[in-house]
């Protein structure tokens, strides 16, 4: 069973839930400012999406694209990555944090990539997390970016946006997933994950979320937002 992670909030404590009736006019606010409700990650396969959100735990997409951008020219299959070795792979990944355990991991799914599945991309749970460096939230990426199923990876952005609106409140990660799952209308599902990253990446950020360029202001339930009208 995955473990759960607790992430504070910063000066956040959760809101009131946002009314059921507010969530839908939410999204679609949402989905009237941002056009392109996508990973910030550079991909071109399932493949290199997996290795690229392996890479990325505790590390910015910044980063992780600045390393993939190097080393997906020079192999970007399971057989090449894992021709490479951890110690060939290492000069390419080491300016993201914790390179040289993402390196074993890498090297170890790889392996287990062709071993086991052929070289694909398993399109299941129980398969994505049998894979080294893959846990809860990286196969709910990966589920729902390569193979669009309705699933919700709940990062510290999502998890802020969540408790700080109202939207979906809870003490960690796994709460606030189901109860995303649960209020979403089901027809908003499948994006709802990209629209909230990227919302509390731009505009709701941690310490001075800029609540005055904010498209759900009137849905949000963070009671301190007229404080931050003018950022």
């Amino acid at each position: 069973m995955s473990k759960t992670v607790k992430h504070k909030t910063a000066n956040t404590p959760p809101s009131r839930l946002m009314p059921k009736r507010n969530v839908r006019p939410f999204f679609e606010k949402l989905a009237a400012t941002i056009d392109e409700p996508v990973t910030e990650l550079h991909f071109n396969s399932n493949f290199e999406l997996l290795i690229a959100v392996i890479l990325s735990a505790q590390a910015t997409d910044v980063s992780v694209n600045i390393a993939t951008n190097q080393l997906y020219p020079v192999a970007n299959t399971p057989e090449a990555i894992y021709a490479l070795g951890e110690e060939g792979l290492k000069p390419y990944i080491q300016n993201i944090g914790l390179y040289n355990s993402k390196a074993k991991n890498v090297i170890k799914t790889c392996r287990d990539l062709i071993d086991k599945f052929d070289s694909q991309v398993p399109d299941n749970r129980k398969d994505l997390e049998s894979l080294a460096g893959v846990g809860r939230k990286t196969a709910n990426v990966v589920l729902n970016t390569a193979f669009g199923q309705p699933t919700m990876a709940v990062d510290t952005h999502i998890f802020r946006v969540g408790n700080r609106t109202g939207l979906a409140t809870g003490k960690n990660v796994l709460i606030v997933e189901q109860k995303l799952v649960a209020r979403i209308p089901e027809d908003m599902l499948v994006d709802a994950h990209h629209y909230l990253i990227l919302h509390g990446r731009y505009t709701c950020q941690a310490r001075t979320p800029k609540c005055g360029a904010c498209p759900v202001y009137e849905e949000c339930m963070f009671k301190d937002k007229a404080k931050f009208l003018e950022l």
